[in-house]
């Protein structure tokens, strides 16, 4: 198996961290394409046949835009923060068609804090009232796929709800405004030669999540 990912990746990140400027980036750009865009881009191609296999529905785009691979790019239109670049790099697994809020797979790389994660973040009030509708309707599927939640529950509701029973069995998880799991990794583990198969163990760890979101907005998984 090959190794997409090397320690030059995270040293360019840590780099691109103290020298957040055009100038500098504009200078070492080459790099940036050879450490960390084109292995992104190998990465996403040979993940679409196992993602293939863990959901048919989901999608590993290698295309150098609008594809899996999120651009270094920041949006800084509404930002006080007008720091220009990313200073991690990051793909999405998502249903043909859908943004990133859609309840794929996530793969995020920073140095000291690299995980893999599914789920739906901060998802339009509409999309949020499905999944807690679903969650009412369907316990049974729901009680087991809740073991996997693990993301920060700091947004979460004072109180159930509007229109859901407070003194329902999973009214904790009603509350929640974030709904998914994530698995961390190492940055050695990142640039192991083993990589892709960690990375489909914990897609597939994290599928149950995925199919219960998909199904709960409408999608198939």
């Amino acid at each position: 198996m090959p190794s997409y990912f090397t320690p030059e990746l995270f040293r360019f990140l840590s780099r691109l961290k103290r020298n957040n400027d055009r100038e500098w980036f504009l200078a070492h750009k080459d790099e940036y394409e050879s450490c960390v865009r084109q292995p992104a881009i190998r990465f996403v191609t040979d993940f679409a046949v196992p993602l293939f296999e863990i959901s048919p529905h989901l999608v590993a785009d290698p295309r150098s835009t609008r594809g899996s691979l999120f651009r270094i790019y920041r949006d800084t239109r509404f930002s006080n923060d007008k720091r220009p670049y990313k200073t991690h790099a990051a793909m999405r697994f998502s249903h043909r068609g859908k943004d990133v809020h859609s309840p794929g797979f996530y793969l995020h790389l920073e140095p000291g804090g690299c995980f893999a994660a599914c789920g739906l973040w901060h998802p339009e009030p509409a999309t949020l009232l499905k999944v807690r509708t679903a969650i009412v309707e369907r316990p049974a599927e729901w009680r087991p796929v809740r073991k996997l939640l693990n993301w920060d529950d700091a947004g979460k509701l004072s109180r159930a709800p509007r229109g859901f029973p407070p003194d329902h069995e999973f009214v904790e998880d009603l509350k929640l405004r974030d709904l998914g799991t994530a698995v961390e990794f190492t940055d050695k583990q990142i640039c192991s030669s083993t990589f892709m198969a960690s990375f489909c163990r914990a897609c597939r760890k994290m599928s149950p999540v995925a199919a219960f979101l998909s199904s709960a907005v409408g999608l198939k998984f």
